[in-house]
């Protein structure tokens, strides 16, 4: 790498910043484009840089040389940004950050506004899942080594967890995390999430799921909200048939597969 270039990144990483743009890099370092890019493609093959996307580079700390890239915490709220993209850190992701202590994501899951092709940046993967609601949903600031990222709040991430289950896992998985985030949940926030999404088939089978171990506190305003809007009964697993499944009453639901909630 470039003396100059390699110094300027120097000077990044000691304020603390671990991303920038080609731009920044072309205009600060004082160096000719074809000699940036030359540097820049020498830094990402020794490892010193990775590069998520075209023009955003990461700066790979020496302690993160073995994984290949520092966490995606640190600079996924830079690398949205660069992509010009509304987001938060969702699903499985944002359970474990709220505590759902025994599962650790095999990927990072983040929710935007398009469809957006996976990225792997060293040993970890990046998912990116569309939803039109991405800009009304509540989220919640946590603060990492290199600034602030934005969370789904944990009422945001129980309704996104059935909404995407197919990602998320199976349906047994899925409940016993809502499980575990269910101390978390403030009852008037879990309305205000489902409102947000209104998505009714989702809400009744969350409120199933929540009856499950008798979380009476959270599932109550979740029956008196798909009271008033409830049109038909639904499977509890659209994948599957529903012949000869009994229909829940409370929940509207033909239970086609019933769900046990297993650690």
């Amino acid at each position: 790498m470039h003396g100059l270039l390699e110094r300027w990144i120097d000077r990044l990483q000691s304020q603390g910043r671990y991303t920038f743009l080609r731009a920044e890099a072309l205009a600060d370092s004082g160096l000719s484009e074809p000699a940036v890019s030359k540097a820049l493609q020498l830094a990402v093959k020794n490892g010193r840089l990775i590069r998520p996307k075209a023009c955003f580079y990461v700066i790979v700390p020496l302690e993160h040389r073995i994984s290949g890239a520092p966490p995606v915490f640190w600079y996924i709220h830079d690398l949205m940004a660069a992509m010009k993209l509304p987001y938060y850190v969702g699903l499985l992701s944002a359970a474990a950050l709220h505590g759902a202590a025994h599962h650790q994501p095999q990927v990072f899951q983040v929710i935007t506004s398009r469809p957006v092709r996976p990225i792997r940046a060293g040993r970890a993967k990046i998912e990116f899942f569309a939803s039109k609601y991405v800009g009304q949903a509540a989220t919640v600031e946590m603060k990492t080594d290199t600034g602030l990222v934005k969370v789904s709040s944990p009422e945001t991430t129980v309704v996104d967890l059935v909404r995407f289950v197919k990602s998320a896992g199976h349906w047994e998985h899925v409940a016993f995390v809502i499980s575990e985030l269910a101390s978390t949940i403030k009852p008037d926030r879990l309305v205000a999430a489902l409102q947000a999404v209104n998505d009714v088939p989702n809400a009744q089978r969350l409120g199933y799921i929540l009856d499950l171990p008798r979380r009476r506190k959270l599932f109550e305003p979740v029956h008196e909200w798909i009271e008033r809007r409830v049109k038909r009964p639904q499977p509890l697993r659209p994948d599957r048939p529903i012949k000869n499944a009994r229909e829940n009453r409370r929940w509207h639901l033909f239970i086609n597969d019933p769900l046990e909630i297993v650690a």
